[in-house]
Parts: C-alpha cells; structure tokens; sequence
C-alpha cells in the first residue's frame, strides 16, 4: 500500500512538472509575438485634451455599502444592490426610487437588470440569485413574484442576463460559474476552472456572443465557451484577485482590476496582456472598470475613493476623479455612452455626464 502511495505521488509531481514545462513553453510562443508595445503603436494618436467634472446626481438611499449597480437599456434606470439587504431600482433623471426589495439576507453583493427592462436579479450570501419581474404598480409586492433560479453552494458574486431575458450568467465563491434558464431554473452549463473564489464576470458584447470572461481570487482571468462549458483562453498576470473584468466595446479584448493596485488590457487575438495601467502612486487595489463607448476611455475605481480615468492606447492617467467619501465599489458606463455611474461604500451612487468639445476636451458634468 505504502509503495503504491509513493507511485501515485511520484506520477503526481510528475504531471505537475509537465505542466510547468508546457506552461513556460506557451508563455515563449507567446513573447515571439510581442514585436511591440500599445503605448508605440499609439504614440501617433493625438492625446487627450483637459479632462473637466461635475457630479450631475447623487443617488441617497441604501442604510449601508453599496456593493453593485447595473444600467437598464433604456439609459435611464439602473438597479443597486447593498449590504443593506435591499437592492433599489432607481431612475437616475429624478434621483426618485421606482422600486426596492428587501432580501432575506445581507451584502447583496450581485446586481443586474434584464435586457427588456422588465427584470432584474441580485443575491450575494443566500447563495441564490433570485429574478423579480418589474410592473408599473409601485405598490405590488415584488417579493411575492420572486423566482429563485440559480442555487450555488457559496456566495453569489456576480450575474448577468445573456442577450435575453431567459438566460443567466452566475459567479459564486464556491468557485464556479454558471449558465441557467431563468423560467425553469434549470442549470445549462456549468464552468470549472478557478482555483478559488470567482469574483466577476463579463458576457462579450456580440449578439451572437458565444464566449464570457470570469476573473477571480486565484488571480487568473478565464475566457469561457458558454455552449461547450470549456475555457478556452486563461491568463495569469496579476499579482491579487481579480475584483473586476470588462470587454472591450469590439469583444476583441478585455480589461481587468485588481487588489495588486493595476488595471490590465488583454487582447484575446494576441492572446496576451498588452497593457498595464498602474502608477507608483496608486497603492490601493481597483475595484471595478469599464470602458467609454469608443473603447479610448478606461473608468477604474478604486479602494482610496477616487476614480481614475485612462487613456487606453497610451496608457497614460488623463484625470482622477473625487467625489466619494469611501471605497468605490462599482462603475459603469450607461448604454449610450453619455454617463457613468459610480457606488460606494459611503452609500451613495453618483452619476457623472460626459461629453466632447470640438476642442478635443472631455467635459464630465
């Protein structure tokens, strides 16, 4: 028994060696293809102009840490969810509350609006994600029209509708992703892979979009087949969790934030990181990122209240960001790419508008 023992740790350490080898193999095919950097290539772009803000709107309403936010595709609501226990559905025009549901637990950690706008669905540590239909009766009692549709063994940390209504992207602490149907709850597929926690995810912007990316504690970004359940690119360049992951507006990259205190650019055709976005300044870790519409723009914030903003090709900081009285939790940009909106551990969302001047500047209001 004993030799046998022995045998299957000999073969062990030996599988592990091979993969070591194949890994430092990859990653020399990898660097034959790095010719040249994005900040080179870029350096004929015309820089970015003065960058200008004002917060338009303050959102007050959460009694706790505003943990996730999520606009509706008519560019005007968004949903928030805290460690409250409530998630809100606000319209972010009039600051009013349009709706709020109380969970049964607290940190609602996950938060996401269907893409007719007749949904949404959030949880966090009852390890569900629970999807509420939206009416125009502001009395009607959401939770008794409550569907749970996703059951993971840990904390739910992100989700996210596919390009429908019946279809939802699920990460969770126990280590997986997965893909449910929303009117059965049935699971569809299922995505092993991390090592640990997953944290965030993205689906690829494409309508046809078949693929989505995952980032999570084991400090690897995954590119996932949602049909075949297989990963099919994996990158591991951070040196923290992943707290956050963004396509690009084209679906050809990807950028992540992380607790090492860098945001990173992946581009999935050279199948390498092409970017860092870091100073020696920024000590603290980025907690959440999103891009601007035409791609040029990185939001990222982070643990020390501020929001930087980046200029993607050049890899340059074009402007921070101040406003919150605690850590930015989560950011993103609304569908027609003429706002942000930002949440907070200081309870608050803030919406900022954006635009651009024929003097080449860039004006948040």
């Amino acid at each position: 028994m004993a030799a046998d023992g022995l045998h299957e740790n000999e073969t062990l350490a030996s599988l592990k060696s091979e993969a070591e080898s194949l890994k430092g193999k990859l990653e020399e095919e990898r660097a034959k293809l790095h010719d040249v950097e994005l900040h080179q290539v870029a350096e004929r772009v015309e820089a970015l102009g003065q960058f200008v803000m004002k917060t338009r709107r303050t959102l007050k309403g959460h009694g706790n840490k505003v943990l996730c936010m999520d606009w509706c595709k008519d560019k005007r609501r968004l949903v928030s969810s805290s460690q409250d226990g409530k998630v809100i559905v606000w319209d972010s025009f009039t600051t009013n509350k349009e709706h709020a549901v109380t969970m049964p637990c607290t940190w609602v950690m996950a938060c996401a609006y269907a893409p007719s706008g007749c949904a949404i669905a959030c949880g966090g540590l009852d390890n569900k994600c629970s999807v509420y239909p939206l009416t125009f009766d502001k009395n009607e009692n959401m939770a008794a029209k409550k569907k749970s549709v996703a059951m993971h063994t840990n904390y739910l940390s992100a989700c996210s509708f596919t390009n429908s209504d019946m279809q939802i992207l699920t990460a969770s602490g126990d280590g997986t992703c997965a893909l449910w149907d929303v009117e059965s709850g049935q699971l569809l597929q299922s995505f092993h892979g991390h090592g640990a926690d997953v944290l965030c995810l993205d689906l690829a912007p494409s309508e046809t979009g078949n693929t989505f990316v995952s980032g999570g504690c084991d400090k690897k970004a995954m590119v996932w087949d949602m049909r075949s359940g297989q990963c099919v690119q994996a990158f591991e360049t951070h040196e923290s969790d992943i707290n956050s992951v963004r396509y690009y507006p084209s679906g050809d990259a990807f950028a992540s934030g992380s607790d090492d205190a860098t945001c990173r650019l992946y581009d999935l055709r050279a199948d390498r990181e092409v970017a860092i976005y870091s100073k020696e300044s920024i000590i603290f870790g980025a907690s959440s990122v999103d891009f601007s519409l035409s791609g040029r723009l990185l939001f990222a914030g982070y643990n020390d209240y501020t929001i930087n903003v980046w200029d993607v090709l050049k890899g340059s900081r074009v402007s921070i960001l101040f406003g919150h009285e605690n850590r930015v939790s989560t950011l993103r940009v609304s569908p027609d790419g003429t706002a942000f909106c930002s949440g907070s551990w200081d309870h608050t969302l803030r919406v900022k508008h954006f635009r651009v001047t024929n003097e080449a500047e860039i004006w948040v209001e």
